[in-house]
């Protein structure tokens, strides 16, 4: 005969499992969208430690304080004072950065101006874009200002150690 009729729970599960299912093709507001050189860099950790970021985004393996991560490149990355789409920008330790700060250059706009990408510039957030000013009388990359939206201005002078390439430098090979 006829099939018993479903009862209201099946279709509370019904309803249930599709809230389920929708939530699943939607971006959570709170995490934040991909970003970097390298696509699909996405951690809630990530937000919170620049060195963290800086090495999910650009492939470039080292470990420590930002402060650290210059000399940690020697022998390991080509270095310089050039930026570079995907390069690390390294900062040194101040009274206002005491773990220093690596960011990771997302665009050259010219001689004297840059994009990066970087987290915990402000606590916990990543930004994507933020603006990088050379304001060393040399054009050297040694002193730099970063622009703050907030007040549509450049902010302090910071001293810079240089970029870290992902180029690992050329060793002769023997034989």
């Amino acid at each position: 005969m006829f099939p018993s009729r479903p009862s209201p729970l099946f279709f509370g599960r019904i309803v249930l499992l599709a809230l389920v299912l929708a939530g699943c093709g939607t971006q959570q507001a709170s995490r934040p969208a991909p970003v970097g050189p390298v696509p699909g860099v996405v951690d809630d950790q990530l937000g919170g430690s620049c060195v963290l970021y800086a090495r999910a985004a650009s492939g470039i393996d080292l470990r420590g304080d930002a402060w650290n991560w210059w000399g940690l490149a020697a022998g390991r990355y080509l270095r310089g004072n050039m930026p570079e789409a995907g390069a690390v920008l390294v900062l040194g330790q101040t009274d206002r950065l005491k773990l220093g700060h690596v960011a990771v250059v997302r665009q050259v706009i010219d001689s004297r101006d840059i994009l990066v990408d970087h987290s915990n510039w402000v606590p916990g957030r990543i930004i994507t874009g933020m603006q990088v000013q050379d304001v060393s009388p040399e054009n050297d990359w040694t002193q730099l200002r970063f622009f703050n939206p907030q007040y549509g201005v450049f902010g302090s002078i910071y001293p810079a150690d240089g970029f870290i390439y992902q180029m690992p430098p050329l060793v002769p090979t023997s034989g």
